[in-house]
């Protein structure tokens, strides 16, 4: 069963040139895993790839802090490792909604790319 958008993708499709509609198809969703993916290429990948590296730096720190807050029985020690253990996932928390947003943002641009596509389509049209 065909939906509305597709019948307007098409439409779309059809007013494009061949060099626009390959760029339109470019432009389609993605699923979670070619948004992550997505996130290594441009200007900002090398923050992303900074990002990742620090992520798995505080997350082996959370671990061991767990390690440490399990094995001793000293009351003052038991908050010091429990305090450290909350730091270090409050970091890889903060450092995942980070890329997340950047994931939306990704895709929010790419939306706004369609738009302008049919609008400069539409806009073509109306002038013939």
């Amino acid at each position: 069963m065909k939906t509305h958008m597709e019948d307007i993708d098409q439409l779309i499709k059809d007013t494009l040139t061949k060099e626009e509609a390959k760029f339109y198809d470019e432009l389609e969703e993605q699923n979670v895993f070619e948004m992550l993916v997505g996130l290594f290429r441009g200007k900002n990948k090398w923050i992303i790839i900074l990002m990742n590296v620090v992520t798995l730096i505080f997350f082996g720190l959370f671990v061991y802090c767990t390690v440490q807050f399990l094995d001793t029985e000293v009351t003052n020690e038991l908050i010091k490792w429990g305090i450290g253990g909350f730091v270090c996932l409050m970091t890889v928390s903060m450092l995942k909604i980070f890329a997340w947003m950047q994931m939306d943002k990704n895709a929010l641009i790419r939306e706004m790319k369609r738009l302008e596509l049919q609008v400069s389509s539409l806009s073509t049209k109306l002038s013939e």
